[in-house]
C-alpha cells in the first residue's frame, strides 16, 4: 500500500472533472489525483512530496494525493462515512481548507457542506452527526470540546457549567444534539432573530435564560 511519494512532476493531467499530476519516483511514473485547489497551489513546482491514499479495485488502483498528512488523514475519515466515496471526499477537501471544513462539519453547517460537488443535505447531515467526535483529534481546542463549544465559551465568556445547562435543558425539551449546536452557534453569531425579524444582540455571558430563549426562537423558526 502506497502512503507517501516524493518525486518530480512530469506533467499535470485531466480526465473529465478529475485532475492530477504524473509523478516520477525512482524511474516509475505514478498518476496521482489532486483537488483543483491543491493543483493550483502546486503551480510550477517540479519537486513534490505528497501523502497518498490508495484505493484498490478489481480494475486497478487509484492514488489520491495531499500536500499535508492531516488532509490525507481527514480524507480517510470522510470516506469512512456511509455514502461518501473518494470523489466526494476529494470534493469536500477541494472546496475548503482543512480547518474550515472541520469547523463546518462540527458546527453542522449543512448549507456550507452542500456546496461541495455531489454532497446533498442528507449526506451533509450524516457527516455532521457521525464525525463530530472523530474530528476532535484534528482540532487544536481543549480536549473533548467541539469547535462550536470552544468558540462560544471563549468568545462570549460562557462558563462550562452554563453551556452544559443550556445543552441539557434543550435536550430535555426533545432537541437533537446537532440542532442544539446549530442553535447555540446562531445565537453566538447574532444570526438568531426576534419576533420582528431583526437580528438579536447576543445575550450577556451570565444571562442563561436569554441564551435559552434566543435558542428556542431560532429552533422554532427553523422548524417553521
Amino acid at each position: 500500500m502506497i502512503g507517501w511519494l516524493q518525486g518530480q512532476k512530469v506533467e499535470a493531467w485531466q480526465q473529465g472533472a478529475r485532475k492530477g499530476v504524473l509523478l516520477a519516483c525512482a524511474g516509475v511514473g505514478y498518476e496521482v489525483q489532486l483537488t483543483a485547489r491543491h493543483l493550483n497551489h502546486i503551480g510550477d513546482q517540479d519537486s513534490l512530496t505528497l501523502w497518498i491514499h490508495q484505493v484498490q479495485r478489481d480494475d486497478g488502483s487509484s492514488l489520491f494525493g495531499f500536500p499535508e498528512r492531516r488532509e490525507r488523514d481527514l480524507f480517510r475519515t470522510l470516506i469512512g462515512v456511509s455514502g461518501v466515496g473518494p470523489q466526494m471526499g476529494l470534493a469536500l477537501l477541494g472546496e475548503y481548507p482543512i480547518n474550515e471544513l472541520i469547523e463546518a462539519i462540527v458546527q453542522g453547517d449543512l448549507r456550507k457542506l452542500s456546496r461541495a460537488q455531489g454532497v446533498g443535505k442528507r449526506t451533509a447531515e450524516r457527516l455532521a452527526v457521525e464525525l463530530r467526535t472523530k474530528l476532535t483529534e484534528f482540532s487544536t481546542n481543549e480536549p473533548g470540546m467541539s469547535l462550536v463549544e470552544n468558540d462560544i465559551m471563549h468568545t462570549h465568556q460562557l462558563k462550562d457549567s452554563s453551556l452544559e445547562e443550556l445543552q441539557s435543558t434543550l435536550t430535555a425539551l426533545g432537541y437533537e444534539d446537532l440542532e442544539i449546536r446549530r442553535a447555540l452557534k446562531a445565537v453566538a453569531s447574532g444570526v438568531a432573530q426576534g419576533a420582528n425579524g431583526v437580528s438579536e444582540i447576543t445575550p450577556s455571558p451570565d444571562d442563561t435564560d436569554g441564551w435559552l430563549k434566543a435558542s428556542l426562537r431560532w429552533l422554532s423558526q427553523e422548524a417553521a
